[in-house]
């Protein structure tokens, strides 16, 4: 096989997340309108390995992926091991405005999954005026409960394998297995603890019922693509978010499950493109 070299490269960046330095690493490709990508629950950037690579994203956007702290290639901040890891909605907020500032990023057009599609709300209620546009992938308010979290950071079973065990069933049935695989390889390298504590803000303190309603679309446009196999953010959870937020759009992925991004990245870009391009052509109606 020949070899090909990706247009993609990576960095290191030291920012003050909630009072401590962190060395977060990131990675870009093409240029454009910046498109900041945040990846799912114990996972990393590597899976918007597929946008990344796309002429046609890359072509008109400039794609920035970052590995949240503890995350991937990111370092978790001095003092790690004298406390447990928890993900609040200040933490995530802040961690991601933080990353915008020490990069000088502009009114991105931000994607977000799982945990990333439940912060794009948070975005949204917080400071929407910071962003061109928001989409969330596996977007709902909240998640109704279906494993149990002391199973994610045990002495006497292996976390990672753990960690890809619950979530592969929300890969779809019809993810290539090389895409279904190196999905879950990514959650068997995450550090100890760090699912659960992403699980804190997505499975509770993160909830958002009650709050949505207040998301005003005409500050920032929010659209929403969910696949139609998930059962951790059902078609359901998402058409109940927009019937709730007037004004958004949501469009279910047929043959997609959870992770479509990083499972399915070539029938996910087909569809997502036609929201960029509604993003960037306003006149264009959905």
């Amino acid at each position: 096989m020949r070899a090909k070299k990706e247009a993609v490269v990576g960095g290191y960046v030291n920012v003050e997340i909630a009072g401590r330095a962190c060395r977060v690493y990131y990675e870009t490709a093409g240029a454009g309108q910046p498109l900041l990508c945040l990846h799912t629950a114990g996972s990393d950037s590597r899976q918007y390995r597929g946008l990344m690579n796309d002429e046609a994203i890359t072509s008109r956007f400039q794609v920035i992926c970052f590995d949240m702290p503890y995350h991937g290639k990111s370092s978790p901040p001095a003092g790690w091991e004298t406390h447990e890891y928890k993900l609040t909605s200040d933490l995530y907020v802040e961690t991601i405005t933080a990353f915008m500032d020490a990069m000088e990023i502009h009114r991105p057009i931000t994607l977000g999954c799982s945990i990333g599609g439940r912060v794009v709300l948070h975005l949204a209620l917080r400071c929407p005026e910071r962003f061109k546009a928001l989409i969330g992938l596996q977007s709902g308010a909240h998640v109704n409960p279906y494993y149990e979290l002391d199973w994610l950071h045990r002495p006497d079973v292996h976390g990672g394998e753990v960690c890809a065990g619950i979530v592969s069933g929300l890969i779809g049935p019809h993810a290539d297995n090389q895409d279904r695989w190196e999905t879950l390889w990514h959650y068997m390298q995450g550090g100890p603890g760090i699912f659960k504590g992403d699980l804190h803000f997505y499975k509770g303190e993160g909830d958002l019922r009650g709050m949505v309603q207040k998301i005003d679309v005409s500050k920032c446009p929010l659209y929403l693509l969910t696949g139609e196999y998930d059962y951790s953010c059902t078609p359901e959870d998402s058409e109940d978010l927009a019937r709730l937020i007037p004004g958004s759009q949501l469009q279910i992925m047929p043959c997609i499950g959870h992770f479509p991004m990083s499972e399915a990245p070539a029938a996910f870009i087909s569809h997502l493109l036609p929201v960029l391009q509604r993003i960037e052509s306003p006149e264009i109606q959905p």
